[in-house]
């Protein structure tokens, strides 16, 4: 489906009664709205109206040109303009990556029409921005940015010359379908603009609406102790899950795991 908004048309996968309670997930780097299509099968099949878009930069009709337009204030203005495009009011919240930074901002900003938040692999920015400041693991771990963060096409030209990505858990046609959109003329440096336009810090804000964070022990992107602060940042019901062996591509890697557990949350939230 295309979702219209003044910031121009967003690309999505949707699916689910269009009655149902209604549910907005956000992939992250370097998938697409394809990212949770187990989960909106699941979703579906249970009654909810689950609509999965492609995200700035990652939509062609939605790809502004410069850095400034990938600031985390942007996207976190899209999930209401696209909550408003659908005619939603209420609607619950989900996560992964860069889209679980977006929804750690948007449930807090947003509390009287976010329903619930689940977010997956990336904990809340204030405790991401303090491990990066604080935690060598953290720094160690995220020294990959330093790279996405460098002009273009010096980081470009190395990943499009890499072909598909090995993406843990992923089936090889999928990263391969994530590589040929990346590969389109400007899809690459939108989405790395993502990485050159945000460094976490500014969004001090706590999440007071029921919250699921699933977390990873082999996330060689994430340490544990922005994982273990973001409890400090959930004022409402707040529940965390870490799932044993499990890499950063949790919604795929551990997809009927993340699936159950969603709808555990979504279950325990009053509609």
């Amino acid at each position: 489906m295309r979702i219209p908004t003044a910031s121009g048309t967003f690309d999505a996968v949707a699916a689910g009664p269009r009655r149902g309670r209604k549910v907005l997930l956000l992939h992250g780097f370097p998938e697409f709205g394809i990212e949770w299509d187990h989960q909106l099968r699941a979703l579906a099949a249970a009654g909810y109206r689950a609509v999965a878009p492609d995200q700035r930069g990652y939509s062609p009709g939605v790809r502004p040109v410069g850095i400034e337009n990938y600031q985390l204030d942007h996207a976190v203005r899209d999930v209401r303009a696209m909550a408003d495009a659908l005619g939603w009011h209420g609607f619950d919240l989900v996560g992964h990556d860069w889209g679980a930074a977006v929804a750690w901002i948007a449930a807090a900003k947003y509390a009287r029409r976010v329903r619930s938040l689940t977010a997956v692999s990336v904990p809340h920015p204030a405790a991401f921005a303090e491990a990066l400041r604080s935690d060598p693991a953290q720094q160690e771990a995220s020294k990959y940015m330093e790279f996405f963060r460098q002009p273009t096409p010096i980081p470009e030209d190395s990943i499009l010359a890499s072909g598909p990505p090995k993406l843990p858990g992923v089936a090889p046609e999928k990263s391969a379908e994530y590589f040929r959109r990346l590969s389109q003329p400007g899809a690459l440096t939108a989405a790395l603009n993502w990485y050159r336009a945000n460094d976490f810090t500014g969004y001090e804000q706590r999440v007071a609406v029921p919250t699921l964070f699933i977390a990873s022990t082999n996330d060689s992107m994430v340490a544990p102790s922005g994982v273990a602060a973001t409890r400090n940042w959930v004022t409402g019901p707040y529940r965390l899950e870490k799932l044993a062996g499990v890499g950063h591509n949790v919604p795929e890697e551990a997809a009927e795991t993340t699936t159950a557990l969603l709808l555990t949350h979504l279950d325990s939230v009053c509609s």
